[in-house]
């Protein structure tokens, strides 16, 4: 399975997603004139970032299906 570039490629937009959770979550914490006009900016990335991810597992999965393994 680490051998299948979907596999890496899949794993690799979870990692993006929880960088970018963990941006905006730092930004909240922060507060003030940056976390107004950050926080909401980094939550729409992770959205959009969390929808590639997810289609690209969906993707590796019914990849793995077609080929049987």
């Amino acid at each position: 399975m680490l051998n299948d570039p979907l596999f890496i490629i899949a794993m690799l937009a979870c990692l993006a997603v929880l960088v970018i959770l963990l941006m905006g979550i730092n930004s909240f914490r922060g507060g003030g004139e940056y976390a107004r006009t950050n926080s909401n900016r980094f939550m729409r990335w992770r959205l959009i970032a969390q929808f590639v991810a997810v289609l690209l597992i969906l993707a590796f999965v019914y990849a793995r299906g077609q080929a049987g393994g």
